[in-house]
């Protein structure tokens, strides 16, 4: 589990393919004390396991299926890319929960200054928006953003100076892909009340009958 506050930006040094797999080595600009061979770390958001560590370099195994479901299959030497490690318990949870477990890709349509600040606009696939909400949380990219405005298959944030310069957010080109990862929250709530979605008016959950059964 992470918090999408990103602790700093890795550049990858080397790629190593093993037929439909990769092996990501990626170096932190950062200093990144006591990694541990089998702990987490999010990559550009996706959870991933460091497989070695030499002090200055770790290595990262990354599936087909994240190559496929990701932004990491196009990655490629030299690129940036944001960096958390796991959330230990008793750490403040200055962002929101995050899995590391993308939801799908995002394209960056619009950009634009607004005061000190990047605003940035990005459309998602349609499976994705509706948990897309107004000053809800999201991910890209592994950093933890606040929703501002979301109309149809789009959304907008802000990016304040200081995110700008301690990720790889503030680098995006209109028509950049990024990865995505909504709230978990919407999704469990989505989940749950699906059995409830094709009852009948009677059976439906209205707020006479969580009263019944003493939820409000």
């Amino acid at each position: 589990m992470f918090t999408g506050l990103v602790e700093g930006i890795g550049i990858i040094k080397k790629i190593d393919s093993k037929g439909i797999d990769r092996t990501l080595y990626i170096e932190p600009r950062f200093s990144m004390d006591e990694v541990t061979i089998g702990e987490s770390i999010a990559v550009d958001g996706a959870c991933l396991t460091v497989v070695s560590w030499n002090g200055n370099m770790f290595g990262v195994d990354v599936s087909y299926e994240t190559l496929s479901r990701t932004i990491i299959g196009n990655k490629r030497v030299g690129d940036l890319v944001n960096l958390e490690r796991a959330l230990k318990l008793g750490d403040r949870l200055g962002g929101h929960i995050v899995l590391g477990h993308v939801d799908g890709i995002g394209t960056l349509k619009k950009r634009y200054n607004e005061g000190s600040s990047i605003r940035l606009i990005f459309q998602v696939p349609d499976k994705l928006s509706k948990y897309i909400i107004e000053k809800g949380s999201i991910a890209i990219n592994g950093i933890s953003l606040t929703v501002n405005s979301v109309r149809s298959s789009t959304f907008d944030i802000n990016i304040i100076p200081h995110t700008a310069n301690e990720t790889t957010i503030g680098l995006l080109k209109i028509g950049d892909e990024v990865n995505i990862e909504v709230d978990v929250i919407g999704k469990y709530v989505e989940k749950l009340i699906a059995p409830w979605s094709n009852k009948t008016k009677e059976d439906s959950i209205t707020q006479e009958m969580l009263r019944k059964y003493g939820f409000i």
